[in-house]
């Protein structure tokens, strides 16, 4: 082992255990996953500054973690959606909720789920950042290399695609989309009257 990157790693990832502790418990929906999520971001950061070290460390692990999170978060919705809508996980009792209510929960977590990752892929960096992080937009724009400017019209964007995906019922989206486009272009029911 190398004795100064091991210093390293303890001078500018290991001190800052309890803020990624911290961000982890707030990010990741399966607790007793965390310590091992944590074990698995040192490792990466490790061999990755065993190779160069990172400007920005503290940048980095959090990077490295959210990179990790949404890795293990795709592999699971590929295995199951309920795994990311098991409401048992949560600190709530079952009792206490209705067999619709969770059949609810479940399908809009899914039509959430789907309705993000159907968003272009800086959008969808953006809105994780800036949403989900809940990073300040000049360093959600420092981070990417865009305009803050640009991580506004990014955040906008990706809300309102959502939005129209989970309230549109989503592949229905489209067919009213058109239906306005039409509408606003005279089309349909104000060209047979100009007739």
């Amino acid at each position: 082992m190398d004795d100064s990157l091991d210093n390293w790693f303890i001078r500018e990832i290991l001190v800052h255990e309890r803020a990624l502790m911290r961000y982890l418990l707030r990010s990741w929906y399966r607790r007793e996953e965390i310590h091992d999520l944590r074990q698995d971001i040192y490792v990466r950061v490790y061999e990755a500054a065993a190779k160069a070290r990172p400007a920005m460390p503290k940048s980095f692990m959090f990077t490295t973690a959210r990179h990790l999170m949404t890795d293990r978060l795709r592999r699971a919705r590929v295995v199951s959606i309920d795994a990311v809508g098991d409401l048992d996980a949560l600190n709530v009792l079952v009792d206490e909720i209705s067999p619709e209510r969770r059949l609810s929960a479940r399908q809009e977590l899914k039509q959430l789920t789907e309705a993000f990752d159907r968003l272009p892929e800086r959008c969808r960096e953006v809105l994780w950042l800036r949403r989900v992080e809940e990073l300040p937009q000049k360093e959600v724009a420092l981070r990417m290399g865009i305009g803050e400017k640009t991580v506004e019209k990014q955040v906008a964007k990706g809300m309102r695609l959502i939005a129209e995906y989970f309230y549109g019922g989503g592949h229905t989206h489209r067919s009213r989309q058109r239906a306005t486009a039409d509408a606003e272009h005279g089309d349909g029911h104000g060209q047979q009257q100009a007739d």
